[in-house]
C-alpha cells in the first residue's frame, strides 16, 4: 500500500523519537560560560570524547558569530552521533533554539536542486549536455547550446542577482518559468561553458527545465524525489511565514555597525531551486550523508556530481554538479556547499570517511564555512580512520 507523504512523515517523526531514547544529554561544563545547549541535545556514547572536543569549537563559534540561535548536526557512517542546538530562534520572544528548529538554508537549496536533477537524469528523463530550450519553451534559444550541466556548475553565462531590488525581491512566481522574465533577454556574461560565474539565475533555468522535463512544478519535484525518499520531515520549499518549520523562527543580519537587526523580508517563490528552502541542521545532515554508498544515489552518479568541471583550457571550476570540491590539508576529499540569506546554512561531507556536518543559523551572513566545519568535523574524522 502507498504512503501518502503526511503518513510518511508521521512514521519518520515517530522513528526519530524513539532513536531519541537511546541517547545521552551532555553535561555542560563551567567552561562553557553561560552557553548551553538547549532541548534534548543528541549524543552518541561511543563519540562522547569526540563530542566534547567538537562542542568546545561550537560554543566559541555561537560566541564569534554572534548567531542568536545555532545548531550542529553530524553524521558518521550513516548514524546521526550528535544533535545540538544553542541560543534563541528569536530576540524577542527569547524562543529557545531547537533541534527542529528551521532555518532558511539559502544556497544550500541548490544541492536539493542538484538532487531533483540527478533522479530525473537516473530515469533518462533529461539530458545533462541537451540544450535548456528542449525542456523550456519560453527559453528556445538552442544555438547558444546552455545545458543542465553548464548551469548546474555555473558556466553557462547566466548572470547573477544585479543590485539590491533583485536581492530582496517581492515578486511571486507561481512557476519557475515565470521567474525567467527577470533576466531571460540579457546578454550572456561570456560564452557558455568558457568561463566560471556564479549565478543563482542560472539555478532559476536549471528549475524552469527540470519542471518541463518531468511535466510537474518544482516544489512537487522536491516533495517527490528528495523529501519523501529521505524523510526530511523538516525540509520545506518556501514555507509561509506561519508554518510550523519557520514560525517560530525570526531573522537577522549583522549590519555595518556590528550589529544584529532584523532581516528583510524577501518572496523566494521565484528562486525556489537558487535559495528557497528551509530546513533543520538534522535534515540537511541527512541529505548530505545520503550521497555515500549508494544510499540514495547509484555511486556513478555521485561520483559525477563531486568530479570537478573543466573549462575549455582544461583547468578545473572546483565546482561539480552543484557540490564544491576541495581536500583538506593532508588530502582528504570533501565536498560543501553554504548559503547566505534569511538564514546561514553550510554544509560539509566527507564521502570516503562517511562523515557529515551541518549548521544553521539565523544569522543570514554568519561568518562560519569550510575552515569551521572542517574544525568540528576533525575529531570524528580521526576517530573514523
Amino acid at each position: 500500500m502507498a504512503l501518502s507523504c503526511a503518513q510518511i512523515r508521521r512514521f519518520a517523526f515517530l522513528n526519530i523519537a524513539i532513536a531519541q531514547l537511546t541517547v545521552a544529554v551532555p553535561r555542560m561544563g563551567a567552561a562553557d560560560e553561560g552557553i548551553v545547549a538547549n532541548d534534548k541535545p543528541i549524543v552518541a556514547l561511543r563519540f562522547s570524547a569526540e563530542i566534547d572536543e567538537a562542542r568546545v569549537l561550537m560554543i566559541d563559534l555561537v560566541k564569534k558569530t554572534q548567531s542568536p540561535g545555532l545548531t550542529i548536526a553530524v553524521i558518521v557512517d550513516g548514524s546521526l552521533v550528535w544533535s545540538e542546538a544553542y541560543g534563541v530562534s528569536d530576540l524577542d520572544k527569547a524562543t529557545p533554539t531547537t533541534r527542529e528548529t528551521g532555518f532558511k538554508i539559502a544556497s544550500v537549496s541548490k544541492l536539493i536542486t542538484v538532487a531533483v536533477l540527478a533522479k530525473l537524469y537516473e530515469a533518462g528523463k533529461i539530458d545533462l549536455d541537451a540544450p535548456l530550450g528542449t525542456y523550456v519553451s519560453s527559453y528556445p534559444d538552442l544555438e547558444r547550446h546552455i545545458t543542465a550541466r553548464l548551469l548546474s556548475g555555473h558556466l553557462a553565462g547566466i548572470r547573477h542577482y544585479n543590485g539590491f531590488a533583485e536581492t530582496v525581491s517581492r515578486q511571486h512566481c507561481n512557476r519557475m518559468e515565470e521567474a525567467l522574465t527577470v533576466f531571460q533577454k540579457d546578454p550572456l556574461l561570456h560564452d557558455p561553458g568558457s568561463k566560471y560565474s556564479y549565478s543563482s539565475f542560472g539555478y532559476v533555468l536549471l528549475s524552469a527545465g527540470l519542471e518541463g522535463a518531468a511535466e510537474k512544478p518544482f516544489e512537487a519535484l522536491v516533495e517527490e524525489l528528495v523529501v519523501m525518499p529521505l524523510k526530511l520531515v523538516h525540509t520545506q520549499m518556501n514555507p509561509p511565514k506561519d508554518h510550523p518549520l519557520v514560525s517560530q523562527t525570526a531573522e537577522y543580519w549583522m549590519n555595518g555597525q556590528n550589529r544584529v537587526v532584523p532581516n528583510l523580508v524577501t518572496d523566494l517563490s521565484c528562486r525556489l531551486a537558487a535559495g528557497g528552502a528551509a530546513s533543520t541542521a538534522e535534515d540537511l545532515v541527512r541529505f548530505a550523508a545520503a550521497h555515500v554508498g549508494g544510499r540514495y544515489l547509484k555511486p556513478g552518479t555521485v561520483e559525477m556530481l563531486f568530479t570537478s568541471q573543466k573549462l575549455p583550457d582544461g583547468k578545473e571550476t572546483g565546482v561539480g554538479i552543484g557540490w564544491r570540491i576541495s581536500r583538506d590539508e593532508i588530502g582528504r576529499k570533501f565536498v560543501h556547499h553554504g548559503g547566505t540569506g534569511g538564514g546561514r546554512a553550510f554544509v560539509l561531507l566527507y564521502p570516503s570517511e562517511d562523515v557529515a556536518i551541518a549548521l544553521c543559523s539565523n544569522l543570514g551572513n554568519a561568518a562560519f564555512a569550510e575552515k569551521e566545519a572542517q574544525a568540528i568535523a576533525t575529531p570524528f574524522l580521526d576517530s573514523s580512520r
